[in-house]
């Protein structure tokens, strides 16, 4: 398996489906919570196994269509058809993914002009993303709570982007002084993760 199939099936490739308007393509809206390894299998030591897609979702031959990081929250898709697995998941497409992030200290205007003209990472410069302070959304509690330092105020912005490089919203925060604390992925395109408790999920179709 090349490299690019990997990063599109972490869990193998889904079934060839034959591309039929009368019979959509299957999609899940899953709102995955803190801890939660975004695949169906642990290929981690036995000894000491970690939550999977598996504990929550019991639907055959639906693959993941992009990754969450384990330590971030909220939407993550799943399909049983490749095409919009590649389109949903592959950086060529570009797809807009908005996040709700609370970052330790009071995100000023200078750290979000720099996220909107794009951040000089260890890979390169990120595209320009948009980027707003907002207030503290009406979110589920994390479990485990986030650690705070009771000296220094942590403040949330909304940050959308359309890339998909490794743990890159945690990155650029910290590049323009601001470490992610809580990381949840609020939409993907026009999906959005809004009415799902954590561990809850909801099948969609697309076209």
């Amino acid at each position: 398996m090349g490299v690019a199939k990997a990063l599109l099936h972490p869990d193998g490739p889904p079934p060839h489906r034959r591309y039929n308007r009368a019979m959509p393509a299957r999609l899940i809206l899953f709102n995955k919570p803190w801890g939660v390894l975004p695949q169906f299998t642990d290929r981690g030591p036995a000894a000491s196994p970690r939550a999977t897609l598996s504990d929550y979702i019991d639907v055959p031959q639906v693959y993941p269509a992009g990754r969450l990081d384990r330590d971030s929250e909220g939407l993550m898709l799943l399909t049983d058809d490749g095409r919009l697995q590649a389109r949903i998941a592959d950086p060529r497409h570009k797809m807009p993914k908005t996040y709700l992030v609370q970052v330790e200290g009071t995100v000023d205007d200078t750290a979000l002009g720099q996220l909107r003209a794009g951040v000089r990472l260890n890979d390169g410069l990120t595209l320009p993303a948009r980027a707003k302070a907002i207030a503290p959304p009406p979110l589920w509690p994390r479990d485990p709570p986030i650690r705070v330092r009771k000296s220094v105020p942590d403040s949330w912005l909304r940050l959308t982007i359309r890339e998909g490089r490794n743990r890159q919203v945690r990155r650029m925060t910290a590049a323009v002084g601001f470490p992610t604390l809580r990381l949840v992925r609020w939409s993907v395109g026009d999906w959005t993760v809004e009415g799902l408790a954590p561990g809850e999920w909801r099948m969609a179709f697309a076209d």
